[in-house]
C-alpha cells in the first residue's frame, strides 16, 4: 500500500500518524529510512508512525540463526535495528519513532528508558501494570506464568536520528511467535493485552499513547 508522506497531526513539531490498513514490510523500512534522510537533511518533521503489519519475522542485529524456528512460515527481513528476531503481525501495533536526538540529548540509554516508559505509562490507562526487567529489553507484565513479554523495543540511529521504535501485543495470534525465539529468550513468554483479560482496541491505545507522548519528549531533554 502507498505510505502517506504529507503533514498530519503534531505534537510540539512532531508529525503524529496512524497508518490503515496493513503496510508492508519492506515499503515501511523504505519509506522510514527516506524519511530519517530527510529529517537529518532539515527538509522534513520528526515523526512518530503507527502500523500493522502483515505477518512477518524480522532479524536484528543480534540476531542468531539456530532461533529461527521455521523459516517458511512467515517472510523474513533484515530490519537493521537493534536486537534479535522478532514478529510484527495484525492486532500488534508498531510504534516507529523518528526523532532527531541530535538536539534532544544525545543519549541512547536516556531514550531506549523512556520508551519503555512511554508504553508502561500507556498501559496503565488500561489497569495493566507493566514494569521493566533488569538485563531485559522491553515491556514486561507478571502473568500466572511468570513474567511475559508485552511489548518489544528495538532501536537504530542514523546520524542521530531514531528509527524503529516498539511493538505492542494488542491483539495477535501469539501462536506465531513460535517460529521463533522471541528477542532470544527461552525462559520467558510473550503475552497481549487480550490474553492479560483487556478489551483495550487499537484506537484506544493509540488515544493512549497520543496522550503520553508529551511526557516522553520532555524526558528526553530533561
Amino acid at each position: 500500500m502507498a505510505m502517506t508522506n504529507g503533514p498530519g497531526d503534531a505534537i510540539d513539531g512532531v508529525e503524529w500518524h496512524v497508518e490503515p490498513g496493513l503496510t508492508d514490510y519492506a515499503a515501511a523500512l523504505a519509506f522510514m529510512q527516506a524519511r530519517v534522510d530527510a529529517i537529518r537533511a532539515g527538509t522534513a518533521a520528526e515523526r512518530v508512525w503507527l502500523v500493522e503489519h502483515p505477518p512477518v519475522y524480522t532479524a536484528g542485529t543480534s540476531a542468531k540463526a539456530g532461533d529461527l524456528i521455521d523459516p517458511a512460515r512467515f517472510p523474513v527481513h533484515v530490519a537493521g535495528r537493534g536486537g534479535q528476531y522478532t514478529y510484527h503481525g495484525p492486532g500488534q501495533r508498531v510504534v516507529y519513532v523518528m526523532l532527531d536526538l541530535d538536539r534532544r540529548g544525545r543519549d541512547v540509554r536516556c531514550y531506549v528508558m523512556q520508551l519503555e516508559r512511554w508504553i508502561i505509562r500507556t498501559l496503565a490507562h488500561f489497569d495493566v501494570a507493566a514494569t521493566v526487567a533488569p538485563g531485559r529489553v522491553g515491556v514486561w507484565v507478571d502473568t500466572p506464568r511468570g513474567e511475559e513479554k508485552v511489548a518489544a523495543i528495538g532501536v537504530r540511529l542514523r546520524r542521530w536520528v531514531t528509527m524503529h521504535g516498539a511493538a505492542i501485543n494488542v491483539d495477535p495470534d501469539l501462536a506465531h511467535f513460535g517460529g521463533i525465539v522471541p528477542c532470544g529468550i527461552t525462559d520467558h513468554g510473550v503475552t497481549s493485552l487480550r490474553t492479560l483479560g483487556s478489551k483495550t482496541s487499537m484506537g484506544e491505545l493509540d488515544m493512549a499513547l497520543k496522550a503520553e507522548f508529551p511526557g516522553f519528549l520532555a524526558a528526553l531533554v530533561s
